[in-house]
């Protein structure tokens, strides 16, 4: 991890970039190199946030998914009641 924003920054952009040629050259709906990309992005950006917050007390107002994406923490369902149990 880098400890100065712009170096971070720059890696984090590296892997939008690496991200996109993966998805752009994708095989499969589960190709690893994907996979492998997203992981990258996930950890440039946690750095930078780091980095950011250590250099300038500053985050983003960007938030990381949880790894799965199918997962849903909505209390409500479509009709919007509540479902959960008291």
């Amino acid at each position: 991890m880098s400890s100065d924003p712009r170096l971070a920054l720059e890696s984090l952009t590296s892997a939008l970039a690496e991200h996109l040629n993966a998805v752009a050259a994708r095989r499969s709906d589960d190709d690893p190199r994907v996979d492998e990309a997203y992981d990258r992005i996930a950890e440039a950006f946690g750095n930078y946030e780091d980095a950011l917050w250590d250099a300038y007390q500053e985050s983003t107002p960007l938030d990381l998914f949880d790894e799965d994406p199918d997962a849903e923490d909505d209390d409500d369902d479509e009709s919007g009641e509540d479902t959960q149990a008291p």
